[in-house]
Order: C-alpha cells, then structure tokens, then sequence
C-alpha cells in the first residue's frame, strides 16, 4: 500500500464576488517531499494556499492532516498544526533585528516581563546552524539583501515548529546565486524531513527542486504528475492550455538614431554614497539594449536617474535629443520616456485606484481625459476596456480596484498604459518578475513589437536568460560601472564572470 499522505486537500472550493477561485481542488502532499504548485497568474495558486494558511476559510472542502481533519479558521490554528508560510512579499518589521523579528510574539522573557535577548540571539543562531540558514540576528533587515531576508522568513516559521513550509514564488526577488542557495537550504530542510509547498512560474526551477506537481488551470486542477521525465515544453502546454513560445522569436534589429542618450552620469543612492559612477550608454530606435548585473549594483539608481526620479549628480541625459538631466518626472514622461517599473506596486499601480483610473495616471491632463480641468469618466473608461482587451488583462473590468488582480495581470496593466503612451524610449525593468510562462510569452512579444515599430527599449534584468533572448546589445554594470559590452550569442558564464567583476575593461557604450 502506498503510504498515506501528511496533507490532504479535498474538494475545496473558494469563490469572491465575480470570481471561482478555487473549483473542488484536490492536493495532497507527502511527508519529506517538495510538490510544486503550477498555474498562470491568477490560477488559483495563492488562494489555494491562503486557505491552507488560514487566510481564508473555504467554501466547500476539508483540510486532512495525518488522516484526521482539522479547522484552520486562523493563521494562529495553521502555526499550531506545524504549518508556516513564507510569502512573496515578505512580512518582517525593517527596523527590526533578524532576531526580533524571529521571535516576535514568541519572545523568550526575563522575570516574565522584559524580552531576554540574548535567548533570542542563542535560540536563532542556534536553528540557524541547524538548517543551514546563515544569517546575522543583530543585523537590522532593512540592511540585509533581499535573499537574507527570505532566510528570516525561513527561520521565523520554522521557530515556530513548522513541519510544512509553503514557499510562495520564493525566487521571484531572488538572484540568480540567492535562487541556487535557497535550493541547497531546500533539499537540505527536505533531508530532515520537513515537506515542502513551492510554487513557482520558472519551470526549470520547478523541474530541479521538485518531486512531484501539480498544475492549476483557472483554478480547476489540470494534472499531478512526477517532475522525473517532465519537461518545460509538457508543463507550459498544462499551465497555459496551448502550446507556448518558450525562446524569443525576432527579426534582426534594425537600428535608426538614438533616442536615448547617457553621459557620465553619476547618481547617488539613499545613504549618499555612489550608485551609479561616471556610466555613459546609448539606445537607438529599433534596438532593444540589456542591462545586466547582481542585483544592488546600480540598476535601480539607473533606472531612478533617467527616469526623473532621483536627483542626478553629474552627466547628462537626453531623450531624442531632448535634455532632461534635470527635469521632473512628469517632464522625462512627456519628453517620450516609457517606465515600465521594477516594483509595481510601488512604482507602477495606485493599488486602491480601479483599473481606469490607473491607466489614466499619464494622460488624465490632457484631453480626451480630461476636459476643461475635469475628468472625462467616460473617455477613461472607454479606454481603459480597449486595453483591459488588447493586454488580455484578465480578472476584473475598468472599475476593479488594481490590487484584485493577480500580479501577471497588474503588470499587463503597467504595460498597456505605457506602451499606449506612445513613448520614444522605453525602460523595462525587471518586466517579467514574478510572472508566468503565458504571461512572459506576451510581455516579450509586447517589447519585441515596440522594437519593431522604431522605439528604443532599455531592458533591465536579472534573469540572465531574458536578457540574452531579447536584446540585440548587452551592457554589464559592476558596482555602478559598465564593465563590458556583449553581443546576444555570448554565454550566461561569459556574463556571470563580468557581473562578478571579472575584466573591468570600461565597454564602448
């Protein structure tokens, strides 16, 4: 007989208003194992484990673990039954120490009263030796890297005595490196016999870390099946229902005039210190040009910089011949510049806004939007159907707040409202993060097309392999600096070796 599962999941079904989120989902999960949860955005992947966690309560269905049911009315119930959940925005106070944040709520006291924290430093440091997670328990988290952080979410479950670990898009902020180490933490939990929930849209990911999966289909399950002897190409056909464009179909670039000019330019970052130093680039209409690099090494001070959102030290910044080193954003915006942000929360979306209204955020001033200094209701949501249909933006309409969508479906709405923008010059940075295979096809299409039709795209990644599909030019930044120039046939190593600072040979822009 086979052995019986430590988690079962029958029949749950979760519905909100307009929406089946989940429709009778089976899924169970043995113990010691990894089983990856597949599906595009907007599947049903994270209210699936939202219920699990006690997020959520389902509409139909019961939970079963070691073959009895349980209630898990409330996050503190999961916690209790040895269930621990590390989301993909992650859920530390910044100013904060690694070690507070661990223990928080579960504070070791002196007398009962006052928060022992040397106990607390033992005690982490201690699980921290014991599962292979590194990490600084006085260190503030506002002032560790993105991949230590993870590691705090790691460990503040497992402090609580988590046997099941859900890891939702673990490696969506993650480097490439960071990616590799969280997977040797991964196999390493699994040896000690914790079992593993990873969803994950990077399907080489899923295929190395994984021991079975199963895959969602608008929230309906498509198939389990062994990650042995399964393939990118079979589980992309399961996710997205047809067959899906896994490499860059494009032309030859056809480079015209450049439309984006960068000049010795020095930018500072939020301690004062240089972030970007003395980095020149060119872009030309018809190109798409890639900015490699490890993350924290001046992408995002970059981007801030020709975007007129971060003071510019020195050099200068044109855009079509326009100079706007100094100008203010809305000023980079009209000059032509499209920004397509690194954080779409943040940068991209008014998340309480309705899909309207967002997608009105450039063009609300002018008419037809806006009509003697009022807004044309109208003509905004005229528009914002138009595109909700030509992005295949798909969970809401024109008057759904930003934040119901899934995170696929917000970035298809940042990028039908710049690409709509009309713009000379356009920033894509980090346009697939956290997106799936479906969704990726048609971001890439989407930039490949503005390329086409004479606009310059500056690409900014840290997946190395979209880097080197879509551009036509490759640029390295090493601690703010250019450090070479490559073309699209040359290999993730001869990348790797420059981002690491390898051959510092300043590259001709």
């Amino acid at each position: 007989m086979a052995e019986a599962p430590l988690l079962e999941l029958r029949g749950i079904s979760k519905r909100f208003p307009g929406v089946l989120a989940n429709d009778k989902v089976n899924f169970d999960l043995q113990s010691g194992e990894v089983h990856a949860l597949l599906g595009e955005n907007g599947a049903g992947k994270s209210t699936l484990m939202n219920i699990l966690y006690g997020l959520y309560t389902p509409d139909e269905g019961e939970i079963l673990l070691r073959g009895g049911p349980i209630d898990l009315g409330s996050t503190k119930a999961a916690i209790e039954h040895g269930i621990g959940m590390v989301h993909q925005h992650f859920m530390l106070i910044p100013v904060m120490t690694v070690a507070e944040n661990i223990v928080l709520a579960t504070e070791p006291r002196q007398k009962g009263v006052l928060l022992d924290y040397d106990a607390a430093r033992k005690r982490v440091r201690e699980l921290s030796d014991r599962y292979g997670l590194l990490v600084d328990p006085d260190a503030r988290v506002d002032r560790i890297t993105v991949g230590q952080q993870q590691r705090v979410e790691i460990l503040k479950a497992l402090y609580r005595g988590a046997e099941i670990l859900i890891l939702d898009e673990p490696t969506a902020v993650l480097t490439p490196q960071e990616a590799k180490e969280l997977f040797e933490i991964l196999r390493s939990l699994k040896a000690q016999g914790k079992s593993i929930i990873f969803i994950s849209h990077k399907l080489n990911e899923v295929l190395d870390i994984a021991d079975r999966i199963t895959t969602l289909r608008r929230g309906v399950v498509v198939d389990t099946i062994a990650a042995a002897g399964a393939t990118e190409e079979g589980l992309a056909r399961m996710m997205v229902g047809r067959e899906v464009l896994l490499r860059v179909d494009k032309e030859p670039p056809a480079p015209g005039a450049a439309l984006l000019e960068v000049e010795n330019l020095t930018v500072l970052d939020d301690r004062g210190l240089e972030a970007v130093r003395d980095l020149s680039l060119t872009v030309r209409g018809g190109e798409i040009l890639g900015i490699a690099g490890v993350d924290a090494n001046g992408q995002s001070e970059l981007i801030d910089g020709i975007a007129g959102l971060r003071p510019v030290s020195s050099g200068r910044i044109a855009v079509d011949g326009e100079d706007v080193t100094h100008a203010r954003a809305k000023d980079t915006l009209d000059a032509g510049l499209g920004h397509i942000p690194e954080d779409r929360h943040r940068r991209g979306l008014v998340l309480p806004f309705s899909l309207s209204e967002n997608l009105a955020l450039h063009a609300y001033r002018k008419p037809p939007m806006s009509i003697r200094g009022f807004l044309n209701l109208r003509a905004m949501l005229s528009r914002a159907r138009r595109l909700l249909k030509e992005f295949d933006v798909r969970g809401g309409s024109a008057s759904t707040p930003a934040a119901a969508l899934s995170g696929g479906n917000q970035q298809k709405v940042v990028l039908a409202r710049e690409i709509d923008g009309d713009p000379k010059v356009l920033i894509a940075a980090q346009p697939t993060r956290g997106l799936d295979v479906g969704a990726i096809e048609f971001v890439h299409r989407r930039l490949v097309e503005q390329r086409d039709a004479g606009r310059a795209i500056l690409l900014v990644s840290l997946e190395l392999e979209e880097i080197l599909s879509l551009s036509d030019r490759i640029l390295v930044i090493y601690e703010g600096r250019i450090v070479g120039e490559f073309p699209p046939t040359a290999t993730e190593e001869e990348l790797g070796f420059a981002m690491t600072g390898g051959g510092r040979e300043e590259a001709a822009a």
